[in-house]
């Protein structure tokens, strides 16, 4: 899959400052080609959503006297891919999230946002792609193996793939869970053995 496939995304946001605030870095996100659309009311999301099925909505839980992810989702059957990102910038209670797939914090670095973003899309359709078989190694985390295992630090397999070094630890960290190995050692043999490194690319870190 393109990291840089175009992504459809809609900002609900009563504060002028915030929702700008937000276009503006979802489009300076790396590695992303992100097309955010500002809407002010739930009338304005719901046609807009109707007519487009964005990839994601980036809403606050408070937005136009509150809004509830369960009830819209009910009410527009056609967004089934379409995931929901609170966006945080007051008080809100964990039991006000628990229909969110994520949040966003005005506080968060654009590594966060992008990595949230990659995993809830992105690491979703490569799943897709192969069954939806949730322990079954995507194509970029194979990628990551084979550098893992050729000696290579998280900074050097960031800048070799074009991510963020957050975005690699996360791979990693579901590498681990897939596999269970838990060491460079295993993923080695791993690697060997499903035919992703020829011996001869790792002997010098043996």
């Amino acid at each position: 899959m393109n990291n840089n496939r175009s992504l459809n995304i809609v900002v609900a946001e009563a504060s002028v400052i915030i929702r700008c605030g937000l276009s503006v870095v979802l489009k300076r996100l790396p590695n992303m080609d992100v097309h955010p659309v500002e809407v002010t009311s739930a009338e304005a999301l719901s046609n807009y959503a109707n007519m487009h099925q964005p990839d994601v909505i980036i809403i606050n839980p408070t937005f136009d006297g509150g809004f509830n992810p369960t009830v819209f989702k009910a009410a527009h059957a056609c967004l089934g891919q379409t995931r929901y990102v609170a966006l945080l910038s007051s008080v809100i209670t964990n039991n006000q999230l628990k229909e969110y797939d994520d949040h966003f914090s005005i506080c968060d670095e654009l590594d966060v946002i992008a990595s949230k973003l990659y995993n809830l899309t992105h690491i979703q359709e490569e799943e897709a792609e192969k069954g939806n078989d949730a322990e079954t190694l995507s194509q970029r985390e194979k990628e990551i193996i084979t550098c893992v295992v050729k000696g290579m630090t998280n900074k050097a397999i960031a800048d070799k793939l074009y991510l963020s070094i957050h975005t690699v630890i996360t791979h990693r960290r579901n590498i681990a869970r897939k596999l269970q190995i838990h060491s460079p050692a295993g993923l080695t043999i791993y690697a060997i053995v499903n035919k992703l490194v020829e011996l001869s690319d790792i002997k010098d870190n043996l």
